[in-house]
């Protein structure tokens, strides 16, 4: 329940501070453009909290937080005196009526690089990009990949940290080659592999896009003592103690950990019979695990302890760092990676490359939310730089109930030298308004599906 509470907690947030950003962005520019706005609510329904400023204008914090809107003076939806009709929208000239349109996605823009700025002035812990094995005849494989070596880009986009990895790679979805730029084991030369993506096919639900290619990144090696035990768990119970060594299960040979997490899973309430070393002295205890349901309905058994994890060579650690003026540029290129990506992925979902059933909705996001905020600041900022860009452009798709379809319109009017008609707007947001129901049921869909 207090998961839950912390998800929805930490999505109201987001959404909020995302909500405001863009909100503002609209009506930074419509005051610049000299148009009189009316109301700036972050929210619908009943107002919670409301001020009135300077110029009439008023701020409005209401009881629904799905979205926020901004209310600017316009003959088309209030009559207006005659005094006041040149601050209405709607007298404005087209580029400056663009030019409001187009502010809030711009801000959601601006503001994703000033969160990674945020981000990368702080720091984040990162280690580099080594591939730890490759599976034989994979698309890796084929390609020359092997390992000890590192990524140092995917198709021209630097990958410092495994995270840069599967960004660029996700971008790949649907075309026929990928390449990457690679350092030897043991070598100081870069050399450029291409990826033959014909025959791939990766499903981001059920698989990792690393696995599907055949690579699996360096991690230290899993040693067999134990490192930690779950207070009141089943390997507690048993008589398991930290500092413990598995020598074997069963009388089964122990010598690696891939094993232990294999017998254990598959033997939920089954009595097991563990050698283990303690202090140099051979100890036997009897471990039942516990039964564990996964989110697919699977039952597996689960002990509760974990092992000791070798630390990462010192020469792969690193902090994701950069002075103030060094962080804008930073900034800036991972805000444009993340832009371009969103778009690939738009496109590839109109094309059928990438499955209507991996877009996500209101609860998969909260989950994200609630799951970085637990991590720290740093993690949350990154979450909400990402989420602000898919906003940004998913307000810039040419439906006429977003700001995009509302730019179309502009564009139009810029050809013909005249507004299109009120009889076609209508139409537009009346089709608009149902593409996206569809899409956000299908969103939803997909969420409770994943529950």
């Amino acid at each position: 329940m207090m998961g839950i509470l912390w998800n929805l907690g930490a999505f109201l947030v987001a959404l909020g501070i995302l909500i405001a950003v863009h909100e503002f962005g609209h009506f930074w520019v419509a005051r610049r453009c000299g148009v009189y706005v009316e109301r700036f609510s972050i929210g619908f329904g009943k107002a919670l909290w409301r001020r009135v400023d300077k110029q009439g204008t008023e701020y409005t914090l209401a009881m629904i937080p799905l979205g926020g809107y901004v209310k600017m003076l316009d003959e088309r939806v209030d009559t207006v005196p005659e005094e006041r009709r040149h601050q209405a929208f709607n007298r404005k000239a087209l580029w400056q009526r663009s030019a409001i349109v187009a502010a809030g996605p711009i801000a959601n823009f601006v503001f994703a690089i000033f969160a990674y700025w945020v981000v990368y002035l702080i720091g984040v812990p990162a280690v580099k990009p080594m591939v730890g094995e490759v599976a034989p005849q994979s698309i890796a494989a084929q390609a020359g990949i092997e390992s000890g070596m590192e990524l140092k880009s995917v198709s021209g986009i630097k990958t410092p940290d495994w995270e840069s990895v599967n960004m660029a790679m996700i971008g790949h979805i649907g075309d026929d080659v990928m390449t990457l730029t690679v350092v030897p084991p043991d070598e100081s030369y870069e050399e450029t592999l291409r990826l033959d993506l014909r025959d791939w096919s990766f499903d981001p639900e059920s698989e990792r896009i690393l696995t599907t290619l055949g690579i699996t990144p360096f991690s230290p090696p899993i040693t067999l003592e134990i490192g930690q035990l779950v207070d009141k768990g089943a390997a507690q119970k048993a008589g398991f103690a930290v500092g413990d060594t598995i020598v074997s299960i069963n009388d089964q040979p122990i010598v690696n950990w891939e094993q232990v997490v294999d017998i254990i899973r598959s033997n939920p309430e089954v009595a097991l019979k563990v050698q283990l070393n303690r202090a140099g002295e051979q100890i036997e205890v009897s471990l039942t695990p516990k039964t564990k349901e996964l989110s697919s309905g699977e039952l597996v058994g689960y002990a509760g302890f974990a092992p000791v994890v070798e630390a990462w060579p010192a020469d792969q650690r690193f902090q994701l760092k950069y002075g103030p003026f060094e962080a804008i540029g930073q900034a800036t290129e991972k805000t444009w990676q993340l832009v371009t990506l969103t778009f690939d992925m738009v496109t590839k979902l109109v094309t059928g490359d990438v499955a209507l059933k991996n877009l996500s909705g209101p609860i998969s996001i909260a989950k994200g939310a609630g799951t970085t905020a637990d991590y720290g600041i740093v993690y949350f900022l990154g979450f909400l730089a990402l989420i602000s860009v898919n906003l940004g452009i998913v307000n810039l798709l040419p439906l006429p109930v977003l700001d995009g379809g509302h730019l179309l319109f502009f564009a139009i009017e810029a050809v013909t030298r005249r507004p299109v008609s009120e009889r076609i707007q209508e139409i537009g947001y009346r089709l608009g308004s149902a593409i996206l129901v569809v899409l956000m049921a299908v969103a939803l869909l997909n969420d409770f599906t994943r529950l």
